[in-house]
């Protein structure tokens, strides 16, 4: 199962065409995928305390279609582990109808934050930390 997190869009979201600003689908996907972790046990002081902390690699939108304000939308997140340091970020918000408003997909790592380098097995080392490390390879 996926995770996701429900959000409404908020008329102070809006830019002068009345729909969604672009920068505001990003803080949507930052939110669901700190929700992700929080949910799987790992909330930021938790990470902070352990020494790591997530960090965005690289990040792409494809805008598929307008939102409006009092939107409900749906932000899922998934992480997708590989064998290297980074892993992927698969993450859609969606429409209540289904219709898939953006697709936001990324390269993410986690960062020992003393030696500020990536870490080895970022996989293994959130399940070691999780209460709940299933969501995090949905």
């Amino acid at each position: 199962m996926t995770f996701f997190v429900d959000v409404t869009v908020r008329g102070y979201e809006l830019d002068t065409q009345g729909h969604l600003n672009q920068a505001v689908y990003l803080q949507y996907a930052e939110h669901a995928r700190w929700e992700l972790l929080r949910a799987a046990g790992l909330p930021q002081e938790k990470l902070l305390a352990s020494g790591v902390g997530p960090v965005a690699l690289e990040v792409t939108v494809k805008f598929l279609r307008e939102l409006r304000g009092g939107e409900q939308v749906r932000v899922t997140c998934q992480f997708v582990y590989g064998s290297g340091k980074t892993f992927e970020v698969m993450q859609k918000i969606i429409k209540e109808d289904g219709t898939v408003a953006a697709e936001v997909t990324g390269v993410a790592g986690m960062l020992d934050l003393a030696a500020r380098r990536l870490i080895a097995d970022p996989a293994g080392h959130l399940a070691s930390l999780a209460g709940n490390p299933d969501l995090l390879s949905g």
